[in-house]
């Protein structure tokens, strides 16, 4: 069996979850409907300095809300796919777009309606707390939860693995919008 670390070394892209993964899973309704979830700082800066760096980052969500196309806008993810019924779908229509392979991708999701994408992808990665299901086709499980640190934690991976992390000689590291 090939360990997950050697994959990463094929990785142009993430696709992520939005609910359980890039937030803890709580979701704040308020009485005109909307409703409010809670990121990581840390999450998104890893997002923004990947793309950067020229990652392709997507988000793949049943969830449906402004408040998540514009965080992702804010941290310039311009694939934001919301209120989608059939995820997989939706990926193979992204990795076609953009001209990917499935081991070019790492798909992380934490529940039952990412299973199949993360099964159809080159690293599967839950966060700690995902369902049991989710984590037993995971190559790789996070320490962090969701929405504490594990969007961080895979794309720092990679792009460490790759070269691409941060450099502290390299001056311009200025304050982004994470």
């Amino acid at each position: 069996m090939i360990n997950y670390k050697e994959k990463l070394h094929d990785i142009k892209a993430f696709v992520f979850d939005f609910d359980g993964v890039m937030t803890d899973g709580n979701v704040w309704t308020y009485a005109d409907g909307e409703t409010v979830r809670c990121g990581n700082i840390k999450d998104g800066f890893a997002i923004q300095y990947a793309v950067k760096k020229g990652y392709t980052i997507a988000l793949i969500s049943g969830a449906t809300s402004l408040s998540i196309n514009n965080r992702m806008a804010a941290l310039g993810v311009k694939q934001c796919y919301t209120g989608c019924a059939n995820k997989l779908t939706t990926y193979r229509e992204f990795l076609a777009s953009n001209h990917l392979t499935e081991n070019q991708v790492v798909c992380m999701g934490d529940d039952i309606p990412d299973y199949e994408i993360m099964s159809h992808c080159g690293v599967a990665a839950c966060p700690a707390d995902a369902a049991t299901e989710i984590k037993a086709i995971s190559d790789y499980i996070s320490l962090y939860e969701g929405g504490k640190g594990c969007v961080r934690d895979i794309i720092e991976q990679v792009l460490r693995l790759q070269g691409n992390w941060f450099d502290p000689s390299v001056k311009g590291h200025d304050a982004m919008n994470w």
